[in-house]
């Protein structure tokens, strides 16, 4: 899920929230199998104009999401199109209820819920839409037939407040099939933003299949959250896990269509059951998550081997230690469509710019950097051929992925200043403890077309125009 498109404010009380989910209370009274391909895309949340501040809100979009990955707050209450925004992530059109309500949810490979902003009573602070009417993007559950609050004793309630929330349910028997208790309210972080409500079991509709008895959360209040969140982590409430899917892939559309109507495809495989390797793509094996008391989102990420990185041939020397995820959940790479910059760890990223830096020879625009947040950057105006040093991912298993010049570098300034589009916690002034070490984010899997093989526990790619 993308960070907040501004900066950071207070989130509302709790008890705000729940008096907004007791207005809420007053209101609410066959599994696909085939590939399935969805249009994969963008909406449109006005982000400054001028590039210098679009790429610092970028930056600092970046940093909040790696903040959050790496430290996940717990909460108190415990083929369609894909499609490019601005504000640094991708959506898709998903569509649930009787008759079905079309929704843009942000594709988040970094979370498992799956929710959309609920009810006519939905309040968004710090939050924009991609349309003049917000309404157009709100679930309205009384408006489907097929829309039910998921009860409390309902095993799936689990799923989101853990094994023990049944000792919540105070009002029901343990033995009793009649509990009208519901599932308890959650309340959600996602970097600076929030967002809470209730569950519900609907259905979703999607090319030529109906899911029944799908969970998703009717969040009636949220803060900095551009759209719904659709979780296509590893846990239960994901879309991937509750429509046992074998496989999904996506390709990501280059940044330059960022809030067009041009999109690219998310296709949700729950047929296939072979070993098979698709052709052209090149795998590496997932990396086994790690499982850390009181960090149950570090369970949800796909977590990859790098082994190694080269600048321009030249391989970096990063410690060990810093490549692989230890016991503590510190260390390690993940891949998430939520992030757009890929972050890493500040030991690991000085180690990169001092290369780029060494091989790139020209003078610091280091007023850019400033006013970016990006470094390193460069000045090569005057230059006839300016040169860039190609930037290589070397994984576990062979797999390369070698980043076209578009996926790692920024020009500024009429192509005079280029920028690495890299973060780390320096450019925010702090230090991130714990968790991984490696984000590699949405802006450098640009048209890339990326496969999660979620039964042979491996991830392939290759490199394609996805336009």
């Amino acid at each position: 899920m993308p960070p907040p498109l501004s900066s950071p404010v207070p989130s509302p009380s709790l008890p705000c929230f729940l008096s907004l989910l007791s207005l809420f209370f007053s209101l609410v009274s066959s599994s696909p199998n085939s590939p399935i391909t969805l249009p994969l895309s963008a909406s449109k949340p006005s982000p400054p104009p001028d590039p210098y501040r679009n790429l610092r809100h970028l930056v600092s979009a970046s940093l909040i999401r790696a903040r959050h990955l790496k430290n996940p707050k717990i909460t108190p209450t415990s083929t369609t199109p894909l499609f490019t925004h601005s504000y640094g992530a991708y959506s898709i059109p998903l569509s649930f209820g009787t008759p079905p309500q079309t929704l843009p949810l942000i594709m988040d490979t970094g979370s498992d819920l799956v929710w959309f902003p609920c009810t006519h009573r939905y309040v968004c602070r710090n939050c924009s839409f991609s349309t003049s009417n917000p309404s157009s993007n709100i679930f309205i559950p009384k408006s489907s037939s097929s829309s039910k609050v998921l009860g409390c004793v309902n095993p799936k309630c689990g799923w989101i407040h853990g094994s023990k929330v049944q000792s919540r349910c105070r009002d029901c028997e343990p033995t009793s099939p009649n509990c009208t208790q519901i599932c308890p309210p959650y309340l959600i972080f996602y970097g600076s933003g929030i967002t809470g409500g209730i569950m519900l079991s609907e259905t979703l509709d999607l090319p030529g299949k109906g899911v029944p008895d799908f969970i998703v959360g009717c969040s009636v209040l949220s803060t900095s959250q551009p759209a719904g969140i659709s979780g296509f982590g590893r846990g239960p409430p994901s879309l991937p896990s509750q429509l046992g899917l074998k496989k999904f892939s996506y390709c990501l559309l280059s940044r330059r269509y960022d809030d067009t109507t041009e999109s690219s495809s998310l296709v949700l495989d729950g047929e296939s059951d072979s070993g098979e390797k698709t052709a052209g793509l090149t795998y590496t094996p997932f990396v086994q998550n790690p499982k850390v008391a009181g960090k149950h989102a570090f369970s949800v990420y796909y977590y990859l081997g790098l082994r190694h990185i080269t600048v321009g041939g030249k391989h970096v020397k990063i410690p060990y230690k810093y490549l692989i995820p230890g016991a503590d959940g510190d260390g390690g790479t993940i891949i998430d469509s939520g992030t757009t910059f890929t972050y890493m760890k500040g030991e690991i990223f000085e180690l990169v710019a001092a290369e780029f830096e060494k091989q790139v020879q020209s003078k610091r625009a280091t007023e850019v950097e400033g006013i970016t947040g990006l470094r390193p950057c460069f000045n090569i105006s005057g230059l006839n051929t300016p040169s860039f040093p190609e930037l290589t991912l070397k994984f576990r298993g062979g797999a390369e992925m070698e980043l076209p010049l578009a996926n790692y570098v920024a020009f500024l300034g009429g192509d005079d200043v280029v920028c690495l589009t890299i973060v780390t916690d320096g450019a925010a002034g702090k230090e991130f403890s714990g968790g991984p070490a490696i984000i590699l984010g949405n802006f450098q899997q640009q048209n890339f077309y990326v496969e999660y093989d979620l039964r042979n526990e491996r991830l392939g790619f290759r490199q394609q125009s996805c336009k």
